[in-house]
């Protein structure tokens, strides 16, 4: 499969990704309307996002220049490896 290059394409599937995330909060929320789920959603979104930000911009920047991703298919090989040759 080749690169998506067009900036449209790119910022309309920015867009289903931030409509589907949305949605979902939305309807988990709609299911179970509590302050524990609403502060249980939110700790959950920001650590995943968290770890997708380690996973890609610290690992590339400050711990291994060398290496650069493709997806987390290849961030979960990367690390397999590394644990691997310790």
């Amino acid at each position: 499969m080749a690169d998506l290059k067009s900036p449209t394409a790119i910022w309309i599937k920015g867009g289903l990704f931030l409509f589907l995330g949305l949605m979902s909060a939305g309807l988990l929320l709609f299911q179970a309307p509590d302050l524990k789920v609403a502060v249980l959603l939110a700790l959950t979104i920001w650590s995943f996002c968290r770890a997708y930000y380690f996973a890609f911009y610290v690992i590339e920047h400050y711990v291994d220049p060398s290496y650069h991703f493709a997806g987390l298919t290849s961030f979960v090989r990367y690390a397999w490896q590394k644990s691997r040759s310790r």
